[in-house]
């Protein structure tokens, strides 16, 4: 019995102290209050400036076949959620893109020109102006929106091949 008793006290002495520790660092964390989707989409520029420009012309590159092709992929009748969806993923792009100067830059061009998310063909000739502005920034070729569709295919008839 004394035994017994023994390892109950050698117990309480090692988990009992441990169990203060943890419940005394949970008190003491500081809990910040949840940001606002307004709060996480319009925050600054995360990434450093990028200086290697070989990797800042292929991320470009990369970069906008992704936008060009998301946007030929987005519903034509984009439901309120679908469209929120694709307005918050081009802010927080805009914040986490790896070149910070770029990011900055289009932070910029968002300022001025919002996304337009009401459809597919309207955010598909958002985004191709849009890429139209950084290219006459940078002064390559201006790329003529009436074409977009055709250089950037939604793959949807697919879709409809294989659903049936």
């Amino acid at each position: 019995m004394r035994l017994l008793l023994l390892i109950l006290f050698l117990s309480l002495l090692v988990i009992f102290p441990s169990f203060l520790y943890l419940n005394y660092s949970v008190i003491q964390t500081p809990v910040e209050p949840p940001l606002s989707r307004l709060e996480i989409d319009n925050g600054p520029v995360v990434m450093p400036h990028l200086k290697n420009s070989t990797i800042k012309a292929e991320l470009g590159q990369s970069s906008w076949k992704l936008l060009h092709t998301m946007m030929a992929r987005f519903p034509e009748h984009p439901t309120q959620d679908e469209k929120e969806a694709l307005r918050s993923f081009i802010y927080l792009f805009s914040r986490l893109y790896p070149c910070g100067e770029c990011a900055t830059e289009f932070q910029a061009i968002l300022a001025k020109h919002p996304p337009q998310v009401s459809s597919r063909e309207t955010a598909s000739q958002w985004a191709c102006a849009v890429h139209n502005i950084v290219n006459k920034r940078l002064q390559k070729e201006i790329f003529d929106c009436g074409k977009i569709t055709e250089k950037y295919k939604c793959g949807c008839d697919d879709e409809k091949i294989h659903k049936s």
